[in-house]
């Protein structure tokens, strides 16, 4: 008999599912703490629900992680998961602790459609989209993993970043729920403002995200210009720059940030000239986006053909930015140790997946140095 994964569902769903079995909607937010909370998966330890529920749980329902391939720790307390999802394909997750919060990197999809031409997941080509169920599992076992291995009793996880491996807005119906269920009191309690989601710009689910569960965004951009990103993000062909930073004003109305975080991946020669940097500032002035840029250092693959900028034209990039007043973050990178920093990917990744450096899995765990807008002063009369 097929058993449903009580992961795949929101608090709705769960209650829809309860329904199903005679039981009443307080039954399912009981059930609902007991997973998520509490990191229950063995109903029999679920003592305050009824025992007919529990027995008609036995034969329905269970509570199924994604199998652990490796797990990998940083000396910087980073530490990094390889997730089985079946046919030979796994995804990653990242959990980067700082003094004030910590963060989750979670996948959306076993590679990627989007074919950029910076990140290695494109080259390798897309396998498929994850259900709610594998999405929801990374946080699940994280959360309950870091409790046990700090020996901590409250939540761990302060934010989830859908920046791993996969186009999040591309599982739009998958992604949903889990989102739901990350932010829901009765699960994570996450902050809307602690969760975002990436993307590169698929502009329709954009508008339909702003509608259905804003969330702090991250929008790939990568280039000030269409013919550029073009080449750099073959989605704008579809949806190009105007219409994307038109799309993002529409979201802002609704979300919980009052700007959109703009990621820029540092391309030698190719994206990081002077006159780029202007560009990037008539291109937010002109469309009155509220923003922040956070520049990534790029860590190459052969078969990107690019390389990556050297340090001091990101820093005068950055300044560039931040003297036009927009506030611009540097990424420092964390987890080079375990190949968990921008770009890399343990060598067990390749062999199971196929794909060799996964670098859009990899924009949440390093650490941004911020360099705030510059205050124009007036001259003092003398």
């Amino acid at each position: 008999m097929t058993t449903a994964n009580l992961l795949d569902f929101d608090l709705e769903g769960l209650a829809a599912f309860c329904e199903k079995l005679g039981e009443k909607r307080f039954r399912a937010t009981q059930l609902f703490r007991w997973v998520h909370q509490r990191g229950a998966s063995d109903f029999t330890q679920m003592t305050d629900l009824a025992k007919s529920l529990r027995e008609k749980l036995a034969t329905t329902a269970r509570v199924e992680a994604l199998p652990v391939l490796t797990q990998h720790e940083s000396k910087d307390g980073t530490i990094k998961w390889l997730f089985d999802v079946g046919d030979g394909n796994a995804v990653e997750a990242v959990f980067i602790p700082e003094d004030d919060r910590g963060t989750l990197c979670v996948s959306s999809q076993a590679g990627c459609a989007v074919g950029c031409r910076f990140c290695s997941t494109g080259h390798q080509g897309f396998s498929r989209n994850l259900g709610t169920g594998e999405i929801v599992a990374q946080l699940w076992f994280a959360e309950h993993f870091l409790r046990k291995h700090l020996k901590r009793d409250e939540r761990v996880i302060s934010n989830v970043v859908m920046m791993g491996m996969g186009e999040p807005l591309q599982n739009y119906s998958a992604l949903v729920p889990a989102l739901r269920t990350m932010l829901d009191d009765n699960a994570y309690g996450l902050s809307r403002r602690r969760v975002t989601v990436s993307t590169s710009g698929v502009v329709p689910m954009i508008d339909r995200l702003g509608a259905d569960c804003p969330v702090a965004m991250a929008v790939s951009l990568h280039a000030p210009n269409d013919a550029l990103r073009d080449d750099l993000v073959p989605l704008n062909r579809k949806y190009p720059i105007a219409e994307l930073l038109e799309a993002c004003k529409r979201y802002l109305v609704h979300a919980p940030r009052d700007f959109i975080t703009f990621e820029y991946c540092m391309l030698d020669g190719v994206n990081d000239q002077p006159e780029h940097a202007k560009q990037l500032i008539e291109l937010v002035r002109t469309h009155g986006v509220s923003c922040k840029f956070n520049l990534i250092p790029f860590n190459p693959f052969p078969a990107s053909g690019l390389l990556r900028s050297p340090q001091p034209r990101v820093l005068e990039f950055a300044k560039t930015l931040s003297e036009a007043g927009l506030v611009t973050t540097v990424r420092k990178t964390r987890g080079d140790d375990i190949d968990a920093a921008c770009g890399q990917l343990a060598g067990d990744v390749k062999d199971r997946t196929r794909a060799a450096e996964r670098m859009a899995q990899r924009r949440a765990t390093e650490r941004p140095i911020v360099l705030h807008p510059v205050q124009k002063t007036a001259p003092q009369e003398h």
